[in-house]
């Protein structure tokens, strides 16, 4: 329990990083002279920083008052597992609130409910909208949609840990709650520093883009907009018709660069920069990605040179672009892929099922799963080969841990079994088989865009209201792994039970 009374200082931190985060639209209305929209972005702000302060104010002076003044000398608290998903959970519940907020102020949505899935569709780096023309929105609001990516590709609650030292908590299990993949390994010896050393690796390569993308033609504001859509892996765009309606080949390659670079694990990164170590580039899980992504291009490649769909440089561009986004699970589009041939298609939905590297601001299962079955596949066909030999399963040349299996086999038996309850939803509420399927991969995989009327010249608006709910929680199970989702359904399931067995105060009686 003592990890639950934790939980207000860290809905505190995101109140106050939010808040900042909305600064930058806000700003952006005011100098449009746009007032209606610096109302819908200047009320939450406010709202943010009073929250931040009235949690955080009271708990300082209590601590100075204790002659504790140096907040960071004491001994941190810290959480359990289960208090942790409940922390993690509650965070990404409030953001996709606290987002919708100036977006249903604007006037942009329709409906409250249209305006969460946005936000949610956004935090998750999701992509998906029930947007028909995004043109038409305010640059503020854009900027927002985009900015919402940029803050939930790293996570929130990265940034949170690395600020936590200040409020005397220490985040580790925050950040094995919050973080991908199966292994939470920490790329420095403190929790915090590893969370600085991530953002500011995602800082400069973000910065880096917008850059080349200025320098590819792009204005200032869509240059920002669409590099925090890329780093964040999620999909939002200024443009009805995303990346393509650019006419910018330069452009498009940039993007195609950093969505691959985004899907790779940043621990790489940090090695690379940090420690000149090379050898991170032979490690398991980043050859087996690159294989994939090379054999997917090809092949897609192939397929759009065989059907004339576009010459050679062009269906090179395609099919690389294509590629990168469905990866890297952003989901940017510089064509119509829904009208290539049934072939490309096919790669482009396998693709679905395949997420990016553990570690990195994709989506999906992760290589690193797929990885480890296959070669413990591999095992299995040689033990039936050989049946009196002993086969091991290696992960960048040190055996598979006992248990790690399990641990895999688990993840994608929930994982699969969320999107077939996802697609059994989408077709109770009356989408065709194909999109109901692709839109459960989408919502689960944090992919955005899927195929027919859900695909990239469609949006989700038309959806009904139950089943948009629905892909709110399929996306934040989706971004938190699922089990972290389950660890908090099952630890409110557990506070529930213990509150209702608490003894009531009865009056005694006696036998006379």
């Amino acid at each position: 329990m003592a990890g639950l009374a934790l939980i207000p200082k860290i809905l505190a931190c995101v109140a106050a990083i939010a808040g900042a985060a909305l600064a930058a639209p806000f700003a952006v209305a005011m100098r449009d002279g746009d007032n209606a929209i610096s109302w819908a972005f200047g009320v939450p702000m406010g709202a943010g920083f009073v929250a931040a302060l009235a949690l955080i104010v009271p708990w300082v002076a209590k601590r100075i008052k204790r002659g504790r003044a140096r907040l960071a000398g004491d001994e941190p608290q810290r959480f359990n597992a289960a208090d942790a998903a409940v922390a993690v959970g509650a965070v990404w519940v409030g953001l996709g609130i606290f987002g919708a907020i100036p977006l249903r102020l604007s006037g942009a949505f329709k409906s409250v409910v249209d305006a969460v899935f946005e936000s949610v569709s956004g935090f998750t780096t999701t992509g998906a909208t029930v947007l028909a023309d995004v043109e038409s929105l305010p640059r503020a609001v854009n900027l927002w949609r985009c900015e919402t990516h940029w803050l939930g590709g790293m996570g929130v609650i990265v940034l949170v840990v690395a600020l936590m030292p200040l409020l005397g908590i220490g985040g580790s299990r925050l950040i094995s709650a919050e973080t991908t993949g199966p292994e939470k390994g920490k790329l420095t010896s403190r929790v915090a520093d590893t969370a600085k050393a991530l953002w500011a690796i995602y800082t400069g390569l973000t910065l880096l883009e917008t850059l080349l993308l200025r320098l590819c033609g792009m204005d200032w504001f869509n240059a920002v907009c669409h590099a925090f859509s890329t780093l964040g892996t999620g999909g939002f765009s200024t443009r009805n018709a995303s990346v393509g309606a650019f006419g910018s080949a330069a452009a498009e390659w940039v993007c195609t660069a950093f969505m691959f670079a985004a899907a790779v694990n940043f621990a790489i990164y940090h090695r690379l920069l940090m420690r000149r170590d090379w050898s991170a580039l032979r490690g398991t899980e980043f050859k087996a990605f690159c294989r994939l992504a090379c054999s997917a291009v090809a092949a897609i490649f192939a397929v759009l040179l065989f059907t004339r769909t576009a010459p050679f440089w062009k269906a090179l561009r395609l099919a690389a672009f294509q590629v990168a986004s469905l990866v890297s699970t952003t989901g940017f589009c510089s064509d119509d892929y829904d009208k290539w041939a049934p072939a490309a298609k096919a790669v482009l939905l396998l693709l679905c099922f395949a997420g990016g590297s553990s570690g990195s601001t994709a989506g999906g299962p992760k290589i690193i799963r797929w990885a480890i079955l296959a070669k413990q596949t591999g095992c299995e066909l040689e033990r039936v080969l050989h049946p009196r030999a002993v086969f091991t399963s290696r992960i960048d040349g040190r055996p598979v841990r006992d248990g790690f299996l399990g641990m895999v086999g688990a993840f994608l038996f929930a994982y699969l079994a969320l999107v077939a309850a996802t697609a059994i939803a989408g077709a109770i509420a009356g989408l065709p088989l194909l999109e109901s399927f692709t839109a459960a991969l989408s919502m689960v995989g944090n992919i955005g865009p899927a195929f027919g009327k859900l695909g990239p010249a469609g949006n989700y608006g038309d959806l009904p209201a139950a089943l948009k709910m629905w892909y709110c929680v399929a996306m934040v199970a989706g971004r938190l792994e699922i089990f972290t989702l389950l660890a908090l359904c099952g630890r409110l399931v557990s506070l529930l039970r213990d509150s209702s067995r608490r003894p009531t105060n009865q009056p005694l009686t006696t036998n006379n």
